[in-house]
């Protein structure tokens, strides 16, 4: 069933990422709570967005989020950037130290990667990458990151504005 090879998909990945931060977790103390990882990852995946941006991504208040990132800056996870058109603005981008965190997903992505192309033909592989882009484009709309960030929503409205 589709809908199992997926969700198998799906844990494979999670599962390994996890087996190796608890192993990196063995050497030292852990410097980030569950809550923190899924806010760094929630504000990798949009970019480099706002406080606000964030707090609407993961349905939070400003308060809330602004507590979150406080948290992350001082672990050394993300900091703020000023914007270089609003410079009330600021962004968040995440840090060295979250990259060299995150890194062990992006190296298991590229070894799977590297199986993949010995396994299936160049016609396979870019089949299977149309698909995952339609996947993650097309059928997944709710989770497209852009609709959370002002120049989304200000592309939203323009384009409602169009019709």
């Amino acid at each position: 069933m589709f809908s199992d090879a997926i969700f198998g998909l799906y844990n494979k990945f999670r599962i390994y990422f996890y087996m190796q931060v608890f192993a990196k977790f063995e050497k030292r103390e852990a410097s980030l709570t569950t809550v923190e990882s899924y806010s760094i990852e929630c504000i990798m995946a949009l970019g480099e967005p706002t406080v606000q941006e964030f707090a609407i991504m993961m349905g939070i208040s400003a308060p809330n989020a602004a507590y979150k990132v406080n948290a992350l800056i001082q672990k050394g996870y993300i900091e703020k950037i000023q914007d270089e058109n609003d410079h009330r603005e600021f962004h968040l981008r995440p840090t060295k130290k979250f990259w060299d965190y995150y890194e062990v997903s992006f190296r298991y992505v590229k070894k799977v990667e590297e199986r993949c192309k010995k396994r299936f033909t160049k016609e396979e592989m870019e089949k299977l990458e149309e698909m995952i882009h339609i996947i993650t484009t097309e059928l997944m709309p709710e989770l497209d990151t852009a609709k959370f960030t002002k120049e989304g929503v200000e592309r939203h409205i323009s384009i409602g504005a169009e019709d």
